[in-house]
């Protein structure tokens, strides 16, 4: 598929074959794990047990009880059993130093890299001047952005998906000592609960400073102005409780959406893997939060309800839950169901929809079932939200999906604008357990959201945008996917049935302004290859050591991308999601 014009990009890489075989796995039926909350004191649900936190103090001096949240164990729990009845393990109190010693290594690694996220020197009000490495779009990216008036103007809408659990500041402390670094970034974290996988998180959100005031709206108002000038149109919330923590993080996120940009819409998506209410008690919280200026709705007002894993009820009680929207809130209702199993339910929910979408799978090769998917949504004369991810890595689930580097984000970019969607859905924005997430991250920095940008261009002006600038992404694991043990972590994830056959791979990922040549570094192994103009995916075999790409023409150095973590035999915890580093933004690559 064309990664822009005459400039073809094999989903795999140059000499490989084209994607192929898996139809539709989806990516373990949304079983995330919804962390117990170190925020405040929330509803608690069916089965889930409280308290359990390994800090004597919460951050806002509350007890914990866990967070509502979808069908499985939550990190106040101890990890005796998974949602899928795995057997849980046994903590050895004699590793305790070794991951004392890791999360001190952690807090560390944290704050170097805040500094090359332009964000430790922030003052932290929302109006703050980002730290000196920081760097514009328009100078990161390999082509001038739109504004945001030309990329509103069209018809085709970019919501990513926004899991409340993972905000960017869960205590308002340092990053070097926050509740990631200590709880969830460690085996040890909360009370060792996490010990059989390793910890709860690979990943976490970029490091902000702590802030006066209310800091968690601030907070929100940064990520809703990082989305936003990346080319979003908005986020869709994940509602996994209609009170609580969770619930009051959909509230603040409606009233950041609105303070930092009265254009940028958030799209309500009442999860029913974790919602047991009644059709009236959803009805009733929807349209408590409808009252929001930032609420998503249709041009003719019709309110946007997208509820995930719809098919969970009938279109009979979805009627009852519009129904009394209507009568008894006087709000009407665009309904946009999003299935895990959408050929199945797509039929019967027809009468009652405006749209269709789909969770769909995280193989790079699994994508062929698309334009059917979009072919059926528009014969039944629905609008079709396609799914676009770029990987999917789950240690507490024990389970991880191959994404073939950049692979799985180009194809699945590549489906929404050929086969003619109207919407995406980046799944997703912060869902950090299932190491999805596109926003800005610690091991990731902005470089999967720039990639976004030059397709969410594409897609919302019909336009491939010109290369003016050359940039490379450089991305790859950090261990092999076929390392047989892990020192601190018993339960080791493996690939997902149906997903692409595992691969060891650093991909060099060129945008280039013409022909150049690009000198490559994996491990102790040199070599160089000619790359046309124009985008390109270039493989090279996984080593140990660090990778780096660099970019020459008439011998001059254009971009350079150099990785930060070195890739490693023997390792404490497995990690397999892939870390991505850009020339565009020389403050996050190098070492940290």
């Amino acid at each position: 598929m064309p990664d822009g014009p005459d400039h073809a990009v094999p989903p795999d890489g140059p000499d490989h074959a084209a994607p192929g075989g898996l139809d539709r796995v989806v990516p373990g039926g949304r079983d995330r794990v919804v962390p117990g909350d170190p925020d405040r004191a929330t509803q608690g649900g069916p089965d889930r047990a409280g308290p359990g936190s390994s800090d004597a103090t919460a951050p806002d001096g509350a007890d914990r009880p866990r967070a509502d949240g979808p069908d499985h164990a939550t990190p106040t729990t101890p990890p005796t059993t998974s949602a899928k009845g795995r057997s849980g393990h046994r903590r050895d109190p004699l590793r305790g130093r070794r991951r004392a010693i890791v999360g001190l290594v952690l807090g560390v690694l944290v704050l170097s890299l805040a500094v090359g996220l332009g964000l430790a020197g922030s003052t932290g009000g929302p109006d703050s001047t980002p730290g000196p490495a920081a760097v514009a779009p328009s100078t990161a990216l390999p082509f001038d952005l739109p504004d945001t008036r030309t990329l509103r103007a069209g018809p085709h809408l970019v919501f990513a998906h926004y899991f409340p659990p993972y905000p960017l500041s869960l205590d308002n402390q340092p990053a070097d000592r926050d509740y990631y670094t200590r709880n969830y970034l460690t085996p040890n974290g909360e009370g060792g609960k996490h010990a059989a996988y390793g910890g709860l998180l690979r990943d976490r959100p970029p490091p902000v400073p702590p802030s006066s005031g209310d800091w968690r709206l601030t907070n929100m108002e940064r990520e809703v102005r990082t989305a936003r000038d990346a080319g979003l149109d908005g986020f869709s919330v994940d509602i996994l409780a209609l009170t609580g923590t969770n619930a009051d993080r959909v509230g603040t996120l409606l009233r950041a959406a609105h303070a930092a940009d009265p254009g940028f819409k958030i799209m309500l998506m009442p999860d029913m893997t974790a919602l047991h209410s009644s059709a009236q008690a959803l009805a009733d919280a929807l349209a408590r939060w409808a009252a929001a200026p930032s609420a998503h709705r249709l041009p003719d007002g019709r309110l946007v309800v997208s509820p995930f894993k719809a098919e969970a009820h009938s279109p009979a009680w979805w009627t009852q839950v519009t129904d009394r929207l209507a009568k008894q809130h006087g709000i009407r209702t665009a309904l946009v169901p999003l299935f895990l199993n959408y050929r199945s339910h797509a039929q019967e929910f027809a009468s009652i929809s405006y749209g269709f979408s789909a969770w769909g799978n995280r193989s790079h090769t699994g994508q062929n079932a698309i334009p059917g998917d979009v072919r059926l949504a528009h014969g039944l004369d629905k609008k079709w939200m396609q799914p676009v991810a770029v990987q999917d890595a789950r240690p507490n689930q024990a389970i991880y999906d191959e994404a073939g580097n950049t692979a799985l984000l180009r194809t699945t970019w590549q489906h929404a604008i050929q086969d003619g969607a109207d919407w995406v859905q980046l799944t997703t924005w912060n869902d950090y357990s299932e190491t999805s997430q596109v926003a800005p991250s610690l091991h990731n920095g902005h470089a999967y959201l720039d990639l976004c940008s030059y397709y969410l261009t594409r897609f919302k002006t019909g336009k491939w945008p010109a290369l003016v600038r050359d940039v490379v992404y450089l991305t790859s694991r950090v261990q092999f996917a076929g390392n047989p043990s892990a020192t601190h972590q018993s339960r080791l994830m493996r690939p997902r049935h149906g997903t692409a056959t595992p691969r060891d791979d650093v991909e060099v990922l060129t945008f280039l302004t013409a022909p150049a040549t690009v000198d490559v570094t994996v491990g102790t192994a040199h070599g160089q290859v000619a790359v046309p103009a124009g985008v390109r995916a270039t493989l090279r075999p996984l080593r140990t050591g660090l990778s780096s790409a660099t970019v020459r023409r008439a011998g001059h150095t254009v971009a350079t991308a150099a990785t930060r973590w070195p890739v490693r035999d023997h390792v404490d915890v497995q990690d397999l999601q892939y870390y991505a580093v850009t020339s565009g933004r020389p403050g996050e690559s190098g070492k940290p």
